[in-house]
């Protein structure tokens, strides 16, 4: 059974990938949509029968155990990982509290990890992982200092594990887009600079990029020119 696996399913860029894959993937047999709340997709336009809700909290152990017990019952070939998954919460670290803070780097790098680590002995040969980061992975955040950081996590090992499943020809990508115009601000209750409005871009492109890159075996799928800035200069200054 070939399947795709695509965590935070339910909204955002993690809804995108389950539209987009299930339209662009015909040979896989199942999508595998994982999320807290699986009721937006419920309601999914056009859901196809190859959708697989699975109403899992990634901060829970106990959920992460039922994932893994799913794999090893069903012991599918994962075609594509997509972890969607995460959370932000700006302020300044004195002004968030613990938890919100632990939330971040447990749903962020903690979960990530985890489900990485549990798919990937049923990827094969030509199979792909998409890690959702940030292009708040390539310099430090003030005000969004620990999602930053965690992001920076994710990207780094994201590229170190894409150099490690080379000789499995499985390919890694982390995914880092500016703001993108999702649920996300709502969620973690922030207000959007106004400089950053003019940046602000759709899912679907940022969703469409990524899986093309993931394709042509790209270890980083980095969304417009303002990004790619950021990018190069905080190497040059780094």
């Amino acid at each position: 059974m070939k399947i795709a696996v695509i965590t935070g399913a339910s909204s955002g860029m993690g809804k995108e990938f389950v539209r987009q894959i299930g339209g662009a993937y015909r040979s896989l047999d199942e999508i595998w949509a994982i999320s807290r709340k699986v009721e937006g997709l419920e309601k999914f336009p056009g859901r196809c029968s190859r959708l697989r809700l699975l109403p899992l909290d990634l901060t829970r152990e106990a959920d992460m155990e039922t994932l893994k017990g799913e794999l090893w019952k069903n012991r599918p070939c994962i075609r594509i990982l997509v972890n969607g998954a995460g959370v932000g919460h700006y302020g300044l670290v004195e002004e968030l509290t613990v938890e919100e803070q632990l939330q971040m780097i447990d749903l962020n790098c903690r979960a990530l990890t985890q489900v990485t680590l549990f798919c990937l002995p049923y990827l094969t040969k030509g199979s792909r992982i998409l890690q959702l980061s940030s292009g708040s992975a390539f310099c430090p955040q003030p005000r969004f200092a620990v999602y930053g950081a965690g992001k920076a996590y994710v990207t780094s090992f994201s590229r170190a594990l894409h150099r490690e499943l080379k000789k499995r020809k499985i390919t890694v990508t982390s995914v880092c887009p500016g703001p993108v115009d999702t649920e996300f601000f709502v969620h973690g209750n922030i207000a959007l600079p106004a400089w950053k409005k003019p940046f602000l871009v759709k899912p679907e492109k940022v969703v469409c990029k990524a899986l093309f890159d993931a394709e042509a075996g790209k270890e980083l799928s980095v969304y417009g020119l303002p990004v790619k800035l950021v990018r190069l200069g905080a190497r040059i200054l780094g």
